[in-house]
């Protein structure tokens, strides 16, 4: 059977169409346990009959024996095998030797945590594949993880402007189990209704004086007196040079997208895309006009990885000097 995607085997699994054999791959851990704790709590499967081992330390032959014995007064035995790709070789054959002919009765669910690992032997998820179900769960970014924060926004009964969504997005990262957390925090906060940016802020612990993303607005609006004068303000509050350089660095490396897509004569939308902006963010191709010049923001690219070299050696250059110094060549005229 192909790999399905997420969306067609919540269908099956609606419909009680069980497969001998799952196997999750990919780096997001939280929507894998998420669908696994679906699979066993829709098989109503009890402690008898339900086995939860870690593959680079189970004995691998108790394991598929056990995998071949009916259950115990049940329908189905469940059986969960994680971290697969730390098999060594001689318990992999013995994993495959199962896959050829797997119990129908029982449910074998095996994660696969490792895509680099993957691409070099995907011999596990060929066999798996070819007698069950195999479902990728890459690490969520940009348009997808909004997508997911704004459906976990709906599960509250709240609505997310996009201005929260990205705040949110920027301030987490893409931990689910941690953007979960976060969410219920807002909501317990705020309870029904829209969530604003400022209920974020509020809820992850800044003020707002202290908004995180201040320094980057002023970078993506060419704001350079605002600008310098943060740089110099996160450095009184002893936030480290390096994550200063490096929210600069983002912000450059947007603007130098979005302005190369804009002299080429892409519209909004294609930019917007090409330049792998989230969907708010599509109010930057049209600030395409008023960015630096092309050769200045490659020129900015150059200054920064030179900083970063300075910022982390022990060349004894003043972080400021050098910070302010990237953003003085980025907007002189």
């Amino acid at each position: 059977m192909p790999a399905l995607d997420l969306n067609t085997l919540s269908k099956h699994l609606a419909e009680n169409n069980f497969s001998p054999v799952y196997m999750f791959t990919g780096e997001d851990v939280y929507r894998k346990n998420a669908l696994l704790d679906k699979i066993v709590k829709k098989l109503a499967v009890d402690d008898f009959n339900y086995a939860k081992e870690d593959a680079a330390r189970t004995d691998m032959g108790e394991i598929l024996a056990l995998a071949n014995t009916a259950p115990v007064f049940s329908d189905r035995r469940v059986i969960f095998l994680n971290n697969i790709d730390k098999l060594k070789k001689e318990a992999q054959s013995a994993l495959l030797g199962y896959l050829e002919l797997p119990l129908p009765s029982t449910v074998l669910i095996l994660f696969h945590n490792d895509p680099k690992k993957l691409k070099t032997d995907a011999s596990v998820k060929k066999a798996a594949a070819d007698v069950g179900v195999s479902v990728d769960f890459p690490e969520l970014k940009d348009a997808a993880l909004a997508a997911w924060i704004k459906s976990k926004f709906k599960e509250k009964n709240l609505d997310a402007s996009y201005e929260a969504v990205e705040v949110l997005a920027d301030s987490v990262g893409g931990d689910l189990a941690a953007l979960e957390q976060e969410i219920e925090k807002i909501f317990l906060y705020k309870g029904a209704g829209v969530a604003d940016k400022e209920d974020v802020l509020a809820c992850v612990g800044f003020s707002k004086e202290e908004n995180p993303f201040a320094l980057s607005n002023a970078v993506l609006t060419c704001d350079k007196n605002t600008a310098l004068t943060l740089v110099g303000r996160l450095l009184e509050e002893r936030e480290s040079p390096v994550s200063i350089l490096n929210k600069i660095s983002a912000c450059v490396l947007k603007m130098a997208r979005i302005k190369r897509l804009s002299n080429a004569g892409y519209g909004a939308t294609e930019i917007t895309q090409g330049a792998g902006l989230m969907f708010w963010e599509g109010r930057l191709a049209a600030s395409a006009r008023v960015f630096p010049p092309e050769a200045a923001l490659v020129r900015t690219l150059e200054k920064i990885i030179d900083a970063d070299m300075q910022l982390k050696s022990s060349s004894g250059a003043d972080p400021e000097i050098l910070l302010k110094g990237v953003l003085m060549g980025l907007f002189v005229k």
